[in-house]
């Protein structure tokens, strides 16, 4: 039985308790929090933009801290899941790691390659696994699209656009504070910089162009260059992305992409328009006679996205495996895109990544 101990009971926190309650094989035995209202069950005041509201919670069995440092001196448990605000992964994922605890640690790996960089050589040294939330493989939309890109069936894969753009969220404190959160960049496009990564590899370099909020990528496309050397060679892919914020509460939530293969493009685009979410673009996969299909895909409540992502975490911690889209060289290499892109922004020409 794995026991987890989880630092941090916001919605993310809340997400993850309650998709742990779903699996076999592990068990919450603690949790951490500042907010002691919250360690006595009371969690009505935690919402998100998916999932159940907060409810009055049954922690009975569960160990309740109010100081991390006392959390990893519990000898019942054997792995911290932190789902804290970004700015703090590193270091409490540092402090876990010595501890000798397993770490899950929500995306983004950290708000700089240094810090992440300092995480894995922390989990190194203690011979403990460091796993990243990278949720968006496990969306049924990205795992078709990654099944049927793996399968070879196709042909080589040539090239994607990828889009994620939200309304600004001004309801979330320090959103546009780039020592907190660091704005869409890192708490929105992270997902598919993780995702390009997984499919391509790391580019040569990036190109983009877009606005600023308060010093920091607001809405921007970009250009990832893999056209020329180790990278992908004379004919590698042709990359894009679009991603930030737009001003108007209208349309809170959108993304897709177009993948194209030799023999097949796939297409897919979802979003939230006056409160309601609908495929714009259901997934679909065009091959190369024209013909266009289909697939049955399961449900898209995040909730079972993230109950899969965690089976995994819990089988990878069990078994001492690795997992391509949770390990935490790809989730670095996410960080090192975002933050070539902000360069490229700011200084309006072409960054060597």
């Amino acid at each position: 039985m794995l026991r987890i101990g989880i630092a941090g009971i916001g919605f993310m926190g809340m997400v993850h308790y309650l998709s742990y309650q779903k699996l076999r094989g592990v068990k919450v035995t603690a949790l951490c929090e500042r907010d002691e209202r919250r360690l006595t069950g009371d969690w009505r005041g935690i919402k998100g933009n998916f999932g159940p509201e907060g409810t009055q919670m049954d922690l009975a069995g569960v160990a309740t801290y109010t100081e991390l440092d006392a959390m990893l001196a519990d000898q019942n448990v054997d792995a911290i899941d932190i789902t804290l605000p970004p700015a703090l992964h590193a270091d409490i994922a540092v402090k876990a790691l010595r501890a000798g605890k397993h770490v899950f640690c929500e995306k983004p790996m950290a708000l700089t390659p240094a810090d992440c960089q300092r995480m894995a050589k922390a989990a190194a040294a203690a011979n403990k696994q460091l796993l990243i939330g990278h949720v968006l493989p496990y969306f049924p939309e990205y795992a078709w699209a990654l099944k049927e890109i793996r399968s070879g069936k196709h042909g080589k894969l040539l090239g994607g656009s990828f889009k994620r753009v939200i309304s600004d969220p001004a309801w979330l404190k320090n959103y546009w504070n780039p020592e907190i959160i660091g704005g869409p960049m890192l708490d929105l496009h992270v997902h598919d910089a993780h995702f390009i990564r997984l499919l391509f590899g790391m580019p040569l370099s990036v190109k983009t162009i877009g606005r600023t909020h308060n010093g920091l990528a607001a809405h921007w496309h970009t250009q990832f260059d893999y056209n020329s050397g180790e990278a992908g060679g004379a004919d590698g892919p042709a990359v894009a992305a679009t991603s930030g914020t737009i001003p108007q509460q209208g349309r809170p939530f959108l993304h897709g992409f177009e993948i194209h293969l030799e023999r097949a493009t796939l297409v897919f685009e979802f979003g939230i328009l006056g409160g309601e979410g609908a495929y714009l673009c259901p997934p679909t996969l065009i091959d190369h006679r024209g013909k266009t299909t289909r697939p049955k895909l399961a449900d898209g409540d995040p909730m079972h996205a993230f109950a899969a992502e965690l089976k995994d975490v819990v089988r990878c911690l069990t078994k001492n495996e690795t997992h391509p889209a949770l390990g935490s060289e790809l989730a670095l290499d996410a960080i090192v895109l975002c933050q070539k892109q902000e360069e490229s922004l700011a200084k309006g020409k072409i960054v060597k990544v």
